[in-house]
């Protein structure tokens, strides 16, 4: 479907701009390579967008009226690399965004190690990957207010 909107949004954006120009005489002053390199680069923004949605966005799968708390965890994860990619960030952040970051990148396999480690139930482990979750919300909104809210 997305593939299939892409397409759609691609050729309601580019082709009356090519009838226009093929019908008209702009054609005569060697213009259509320009419209076809920036047909390109459309073509590569928005597939690297779709990529980049697709990858770091997965949609919610659940059933309707159950509440996603994977996505709590993509979000927070997200407001994590916005802060650390922030040039105008104090120093006194560096240290605990990179924690968290490598915390969370690292989540799935930090949690089966410690359910296997301490051999926890199917319910205990569920309730430690909540709190394990919440634990990282918490602190990357936290950070989040005080960067925001300092500036």
């Amino acid at each position: 479907m997305t593939l299939f909107h892409f397409g759609n949004c691609f050729a309601l954006a580019y082709f009356p701009y090519f009838i226009t120009y093929k019908c008209s005489g702009l054609s005569e002053y060697n213009a259509f390579w320009k419209c076809v390199q920036a047909g390109a680069t459309y073509l590569f923004v928005q597939l690297c967008k779709m990529l980049f949605l697709a990858t770091f966005f997965p949609t919610w799968e659940g059933g309707v009226g159950v509440y996603d708390f994977i996505g709590v965890h993509y979000i927070a994860v997200s407001a994590l690399v916005w802060m650390f990619t922030r040039y105008d960030l104090p120093r006194n952040f560096r240290p605990p965004l990179t924690l968290l970051l490598g915390i969370s990148v690292y989540k799935a396999f930090i949690l089966e190690a410690f359910v296997h480690l301490f051999s926890l139930g199917s319910w205990t482990a569920l309730l430690v990957r909540a709190v394990m979750t919440g634990v990282l919300a918490l602190s990357s909104l936290s950070l989040f207010v005080t960067l925001v809210h300092g500036n």
